[in-house]
């Protein structure tokens, strides 16, 4: 999870979110490429005093700009187009679990599985044990395996909402009438926070999400602890 006064993104916990940190890196050393090339003509222009005549109007030049931005373009679009894809590529799942968003909790049920299904709303500041983390806290976690594809099938029963966990790079919509579908998969057991990012009315900071991911054993073991 972030930490204060954290500057960069949350340590990833997933493949996708490895590909978009690398992702940004990549992007953020052009942007600051640019930005110093830019940075240098100004500063060159302001304590210069002589101008070439051949190089404010000449075709070469003008050639230049007009392709560089194009190949500069294309060094950005082709690694996003990648991840976009995978993003979107849904795998033979191992496992399928449906989250519906109401105002202001989240419910779940493992749609492999005969009534096992549950509410999740956020603990009380009242109600919280020492190390849980006040407004982030669930009453009931998501335990899933880990190394293992996940399909999240997400939908709304009233407004929209917004399923997100930073850390492994998950953020789909939940709209009310349609069902959004996208794959989760961890490579490393841990417990991982989100919260709602689509304003859904007075509560919505209020509806924290809390994955919790252990080996396939300890799963095993929550299900026959559950059923």
């Amino acid at each position: 999870m972030a930490c204060p006064v954290q500057m960069g993104f949350q340590d990833a916990a997933s493949p996708i979110m490895e590909e978009l940190m690398y992702f940004h890196d990549h992007t953020l050393m052009i942007v600051f490429l640019i930005s110093s090339l830019v940075l240098y003509i100004i500063s060159l222009m302001l304590t210069t005093e002589l101008t070439h005549t051949s190089t404010m109007d000449a075709q070469e030049v003008e050639t230049v700009w007009t392709i560089l931005p194009a190949v500069i373009l294309i060094l950005i679009a082709l690694p996003s187009l990648r991840i976009l894809y995978m993003m979107d590529e849904i795998t033979t799942p191992s496992l399928t679990l449906k989250t519906m968003g109401h105002q202001w909790y989240w419910s779940y049920e493992y749609t492999d599985y005969e009534n096992l299904c549950f509410d999740s709303y956020m603990t009380p500041s009242s109600e919280l044990k020492p190390g849980e983390l006040r407004l982030l806290e669930v009453d009931n976690r998501v335990v899933l395996p880990t190394e293992m594809s996940i399909r999240m099938l997400i939908s709304s029963e009233d407004v929209l909402h917004s399923w997100t966990v930073p850390s492994l790079g998950v953020k789909t919509d939940a709209i009310p009438g349609r069902l959004n579908q996208t794959t989760l998969m961890t490579s490393r057991p841990g417990i991982y926070y989100g919260q709602c990012s689509e304003i859904c009315g007075a509560n919505h900071s209020f509806m924290p999400i809390v994955l919790e991911l252990v080996p396939l054993k300890h799963f095993e073991e929550w299900l026959l602890a559950m059923l």
